[in-house]
């Protein structure tokens, strides 16, 4: 069974989706579902058209998805499409890398994880359509919108809101009208989250998992997950976790990233990092958020 790793970008998908491959038997497939080239847009990996950051995939539009990801998901790498559509060097080292990965994962049967924010609103798609095992990370919106300050990332609400499918079955987005157009990035941050708290709380077939229990305690949060995701439990899997969550920066002392699909994950000690959560905003911003995120945060 597939497992898919989702939440809004920044809430510790590629942490989570690194620790759970640390066990071994899966493939690891980073973000299909972004729009930008690359990590996005490798028909090898996802013969599918995304035309908008968090693409909505639902019932009434399968018939467009379905095939694609049902040959992800079965570890189908499609060569010859990935190679008219990216023809560059690093694109034919990304080809010979995840292809790579690809056929020797399905003669060993093993079982394709994906990683993607952006597929964080058809969750319930994947659970179940596609049949996956989805874990959705939810940070706390303090800590979330702090992150995407620092990084000066802001949210392009029409995205969302020029899906018909997306907004008729999650009308609250509507609300975000009164954002687009807007420079408040703290105020679209904080909308963006709450908005996909709700969705997540009411989506069947998934496991809403906090961000900051996880990095709290991360040995047994992550036991929890492999039970959940049927992976076995090894002392392999247990001695990487335990290195890569309590990293001072050495990268001798655990294993990350690396390769041609590199994610945002790095080697840290995850409890430290909860102490710098808000740092990016100023007291003022903190209460601020605290404020328009409270109805979802009660």
């Amino acid at each position: 069974m597939t497992i898919l790793v989702t939440g809004l970008p920044r809430s510790g998908t590629s942490w989570t989706g690194k620790m759970l491959a640390a066990g071994g038997g899966l493939v690891y497939v980073n973000e299909p579902l972004n729009p930008q080239h690359p990590p996005g847009r490798c028909p090898g990996v996802l013969r599918a058209d995304v035309t908008h950051r968090f693409q909505y995939i639902c019932e009434d539009n399968s018939a467009d998805w379905l095939p694609a990801f049902r040959d992800t998901a079965a570890l189908r790498y499609r060569f010859l499409p990935e190679l008219r559509a990216n023809r560059s060097p690093y694109d034919l080292a990304r080809m010979l890398r995840y292809g790579t990965a690809f056929t020797l994962g399905r003669l060993t049967r093993q079982r394709a994880l994906l990683d993607d924010p952006f597929a964080v609103l058809s969750a319930g798609w994947f659970a179940t359509r596609l049949g996956c095992k989805v874990i959705a990370l939810v940070r706390d919106p303090v800590s979330f919108v702090a992150s995407w300050q620092r990084l000066g990332w802001t949210v392009y609400f029409h995205e969302l809101l020029e899906q018909p499918l997306l907004v008729r079955d999650h009308p609250e987005l509507l609300e975000l009208r009164a954002l687009v157009g807007s420079q408040d990035r703290v105020a679209k941050a904080a909308a963006l989250w709450q908005a996909t708290s709700r969705i997540l709380s009411r989506t069947p077939g998934i496991l809403v998992t906090s961000y900051e229990e996880l990095a709290a305690g991360p040995v047994p949060g992550f036991r929890r997950l492999y039970d959940y995701a049927g992976l076995p439990w090894t002392s392999r899997a247990e001695q990487r976790i335990t290195h890569a969550c309590t990293a001072s920066g050495d990268k001798g002392h655990a294993f990350a990233w690396s390769g041609w699909s590199r994610t945002a994950f790095r080697p840290m000690d995850s409890r430290r990092a909860l102490e710098a959560a808000s740092r990016g905003l100023t007291p003022a911003e903190v209460a601020r958020v605290r404020r328009l995120t409270a109805d979802s945060t009660a």
